[in-house]
């Protein structure tokens, strides 16, 4: 397999010039993130109808991209999420068209399929193999480590045509053109300092106030692992922040015995910093937890095990991978009467009708068909619905 190795601003140029004049072109990206707070961008690997190029990033400014992402040509990658952050974060732009052929699986019949697995499954091919821990960003890199990164693109143009066939036959195209946009304007980027504490593990369980110093601790440590691209474990580690929380100290000795902190977080500004977040956090009105989920989650628990579970019904009836059709904030987006709730607008509620409401309202039923499935009865007819709304394809041979 050949490909060009992209290091030079006119080359770079040149490319764009010529993906401009394509309808579509598939891209990839590799990155690290292991010792930075920021993604570094290591190497981006495009196809097209005429060949691959690999850009190197290290060596030319990868910002012109943005006037590809700005034209009109469909992007094909694989499990974008992590490229889309990355290149929003190294170019300052996303391709303006998305095509996702990891969630566009979910549509026929995969759960969330490796680029391997969904290759072989659709196309009968097996990708190169490579070393997994590669360094991208050492120089030079071997023409294997090349090739291997330039197979990351190969085949993604040929699947786009094998997925969007698929989908076009189950009448889902539409669906799966929804939510890769959906995914596409998904927020990405840096973590809001604000909220950051929602990430620790247990956060939301704890008490007001240390609700509070949480939320003002951990705003802390993003800013500061922000401003020196350090990772945030490295600043301060969760079990610190939630120790910290717990304990509200007031001094440097009482800092010190909560748990995770260690000496490097005594000395100096840190130290400062860190009492002054907690005597600040106690004055300050305790944050909510978004959308109050753990009440609702108490007072709505059987609704949401009702509901979850017809889903996981209609989702394996439709051959659609659950969790792309609903997660657990969209039950309870839904149980809340958000009118904004995915579950009651696009293809999610054309799948599922009003059948979830008719649960929750007491209008109908779930009962086994003796056969190891749920069906949704009518409770004052007793007549069952009929199934998917939506034609199946053939059962694929895995």
């Amino acid at each position: 397999m050949t490909h060009t190795w992209v290091d030079q601003e006119a080359d770079l140029d040149a490319l764009i010039d010529q993906l401009l004049a394509e309808p579509r072109y598939a891209i990839d990206t590799e990155f690290h993130r292991e010792r930075t707070y920021f993604p570094r961008l290591a190497l981006v690997q495009i196809a097209w109808s005429g060949g691959i190029a690999i850009i190197d990033p290290l060596a030319v400014d990868a910002a012109p991209l943005r006037r590809l992402f700005a034209g009109d040509g469909l992007a094909v990658a694989h499990a974008a999420q992590q490229d889309l952050d990355v290149l929003t974060h190294a170019v300052g732009a996303i391709p303006g068209r998305l095509f996702d052929t990891q969630l566009a699986a979910g549509f026929v019949g995969y759960g969330t399929p490796s680029l391997t697995s969904l290759l072989q499954g659709e196309l009968k091919v097996t990708p190169a193999k490579g070393d997994r821990l590669t360094d991208w960003l050492r120089r030079p890199l071997s023409d294997a480590q090349r090739e291997y990164a330039a197979s990351d693109v190969r085949f993604l143009l040929d699947l786009h045509d094998r997925l969007a066939a698929e989908l076009a036959g189950l009448g889902r195209l539409g669906w799966t053109e929804a939510a890769c946009e959906e995914l596409r304007r998904k927020p990405t980027g840096a973590t809001p300092p604000e909220s950051a504490w929602l990430k620790l593990k247990d956060a939301r369980a704890l008490r007001s106030r240390s609700r509070a110093v949480a939320q003002a601790i951990a705003a802390w440590r993003e800013r500061e692992a922000a401003a020196s691209d350090t990772p945030v474990r490295q600043i301060l580690s969760d079990l610190a922040v939630l120790g910290i929380a717990q304990r509200q100290p007031t001094t440097l000795d009482e800092l010190a015995q909560s748990r995770g902190v260690d000496e490097r977080h005594l000395r100096g500004r840190i130290g400062r910093n860190l009492l002054a977040a907690v005597v600040a956090a106690k004055e300050a009105e305790p944050p909510q937890v978004p959308d109050a989920t753990e009440e609702l989650d108490r007072a709505k628990r059987p609704a949401v095990t009702l509901v979850s579970a017809w889903v996981s019904q209609v989702a394996r009836d439709s051959r659609i991978d659950t969790a792309l059709l609903a997660t657990r904030a969209d039950l309870l987006a839904i149980l809340r009467g958000d009118p904004a709730a995915r579950l009651s607008t696009g293809w999610r509620a054309e799948l599922l009708g009003d059948a979830i409401s008719r649960l929750t309202e007491g209008h109908a039923a779930l009962t086994f068909d003796g056969k190891g499935s749920l069906r949704l009865v009518d409770v004052a007819t007793g007549v069952a619905d009929s199934g998917p709304m939506v034609p199946l394809a053939e059962e694929r041979a895995r």
